[in-house]
């Protein structure tokens, strides 16, 4: 199986923003803790626009690489949105 798919800039952003979103809510617990909050911060904007973001990107490179390399496609597919799951943990677990 080829990963020549993962170069595409399609298959790494969602993977960074998903990164940098995970980033986000694990520095906002070790700065702020897991205190509720009356209103959303910007941090909780700024993690809400890295994951919605993603999203038109990951369609594109489902929609585009799907078709061309159905293998390495779903490997990348399913590393997108385990990264997803990943930058979520924090925020389900933690209630924030």
């Amino acid at each position: 199986m080829s990963l020549h798919a993962f170069v595409r800039p399609s298959a790494f952003v969602p993977l960074l923003m998903s990164c940098a979103a995970l980033a986000l809510a694990c520095g906002h617990l070790l700065f702020f803790g897991s205190a509720r909050e009356a209103d959303e911060g910007t941090a909780a904007h700024l993690f809400q626009l890295l994951v919605a973001g993603q999203l038109p990107v990951i369609a594109f490179f489902a929609v585009r690489w799907l078709r061309k390399s159905p293998s390495s496609g779903l490997v990348v597919l399913g590393a997108q949105v385990f990264a997803l799951a990943v930058a979520f943990a924090p925020v389900w677990y933690f209630h924030l």
